[in-house]
């Protein structure tokens, strides 16, 4: 099997080094890039397996990097941002982000994030059960191909969008909190902040097309989490 690429993007060479130093131990294939210009281009050029993305960059900063990308790729992005402030996070998350890490951060950790994403959107020999079709309404999810398709055609979902969703339509009309949906989808061992839910299900209705206000995929249930409609009857 080739080695997953990653591609690095960070202003400074520390940095780089240091990621990459802890990348290739795991096991990755690392290329690197330090500003947004750069980063777009060898996005297109190289084709990475993971973007490791700073979010302050010359040029363009990671995330207008990060939305550009998103109009024509779903690679799966780590942001990297020295800002602590909630809102610098869920900015970059709501454009399509898979995970951040706040400077300073532990390389191994930074691994150990990547590998866990490139499991999740790396393909694998499915059983029956966890690959069958799974139809609610108007919605249909396919685990083995992983794609999805609403009344109005197909919908294009990052890697973590597509796992939530499949994780609310494997428990129909059940209500799912912010932990039970973290667990399912961003696996036991993250331990982020569980606002990361509300942005991703942000993003995940807009792909589905569904309205907060009046929804007809994923309803909020207030201080506790989320749950997927029942169809309306006929």
């Amino acid at each position: 099997m080739d080695q997953p690429t990653v591609l690095v993007v960070d202003d400074e060479p520390k940095i780089r080094d240091i990621v990459r130093r802890y990348l290739e131990a795991d096991g990755f294939a690392v290329t690197e890039q330090a500003d947004g210009p750069g980063a777009l281009a060898a996005a297109r050029e190289q084709r990475p397996d993971l973007i490791v993305l700073d979010v302050m960059l010359p040029g363009l900063d990671g995330v207008e990097v990060l939305r550009r990308l998103r109009e024509s790729s779903q690679v799966p992005v780590i942001l990297l941002t020295a800002r602590a402030e909630e809102v610098d996070k869920l900015i970059g998350l709501a454009v399509g982000a898979d995970d951040y890490l706040t400077k300073p951060f532990s390389g191994r950790e930074l691994a150990a994030r990547a590998r866990v994403i490139l499991r999740r959107v790396t393909p694998t020999p499915p059983e029956a059960a966890a690959s069958a079709t799974v139809r609610h309404g108007t919605l249909t999810i396919d685990p083995a191909r992983r794609e999805v398709t609403t009344a109005h055609g197909p919908a294009t979902l990052t890697a973590l969008d597509f796992d939530l969703l499949l994780t609310l339509a494997r428990h129909p009309g059940l209500v799912l909190t912010r932990r039970q949906l973290l667990q399912a989808a961003w696996g036991a061992d993250y331990f982020g902040e569980e606002r990361v839910v509300d942005v991703h299900i942000r993003t995940l209705r807009k792909a589905l097309g569904d309205d907060a206000t009046d929804p007809v995929y994923i309803e909020t249930v207030r201080s506790i989490g989320y749950r997927l409609i029942a169809p309306a009857a006929g």
